[in-house]
């Protein structure tokens, strides 16, 4: 069987491990998405190692973007590479204008693990993403701050970066809002100082409030200061309306 061949048969497999009735659940959290099989994604991550471990390069080249699955796999595939970074790096570049959605956003940025190894050469790459004139490369970015640059030597730097986001897309603005709710677990003080300058538009400064004082991993009293927040500027736009 030739090279080409093996991504029909990639095809097939995902056809066989399909449940319909997981399909129609995972329609209803991904709207827009018509292209669902019903794969789990823990057997999406069993046959992603094992194509890691064999021919990847021929898979990756002849890969088919049909079924939201066969995008998935691909990003799951390009986390498990055992490759220099820069080959890594190279496969990401292309696949990520494939990434039309949040779940495959999110989950090919879980497994980019490489960010670990080498933190400076990814910063590098992911940065300029934030300009990306298409929303899922902007959400990759921020998503890549979220889950990699969150520690002393970076929050400054993500701050800024999260303050520089101009994108009016529903999944940049919560995956922004989300970053920022994580930076406050991690350093309150730091975050919630940023957050008295408004660097955010209304809508994502509210939502990040929100997820603040949803999450369980801020302090009672973090969530009040938070939620003073919103009562402050509340009282601040009465204030201006009255005046």
């Amino acid at each position: 069987m030739s090279e080409p061949e093996k991504t029909p048969d990639v095809r097939a497999e995902l056809a066989r491990m399909a449940e319909p009735e997981y399909a129609a659940f995972a329609a209803k959290l991904l709207p827009g998405i018509d292209d669902l099989l019903g794969v789990r994604l823990p057997v999406l991550r069993r046959l992603a190692r094992r194509l890691a471990k064999g021919d990847w390069a021929a898979y990756l080249d002849a890969a088919g973007d049909g079924t939201f699955e066969e995008r998935m796999l691909q990003g799951m595939v390009i986390g498990y590479l055992d490759a220099p970074a820069e080959t890594v790096l190279a496969r990401a570049a292309a696949f990520i204008p494939k990434i039309d959605n949040w779940s495959v956003c999110d989950s090919f940025c879980s497994g980019l693990k490489i960010a670990r190894t080498v933190p400076r050469r990814v910063w590098d790459f992911l940065t300029p993403y934030l300009d990306d004139p298409r929303p899922f490369g902007v959400r990759f970015a921020v998503v890549m701050l979220l889950f990699y640059y969150i520690d002393a030597a970076h929050l400054s730097a993500v701050l800024d970066c999260l303050a520089g986001v101009r994108y009016e897309d529903y999944y940049v603005k919560m995956a922004v809002a989300w970053a920022a709710s994580m930076c406050c677990a991690a350093f309150p003080e730091r975050t919630l100082a940023w957050l008295r300058t408004m660097p955010l538009d209304e809508w994502t400064h509210e939502k990040t409030v929100r997820k603040i004082c949803e999450s369980r991993q801020v302090s009672v009293g973090v969530k009040r200061q938070a939620r003073q927040l919103l009562w402050d500027e509340a009282r601040y736009a009465r204030g201006r309306a009255d005046a």
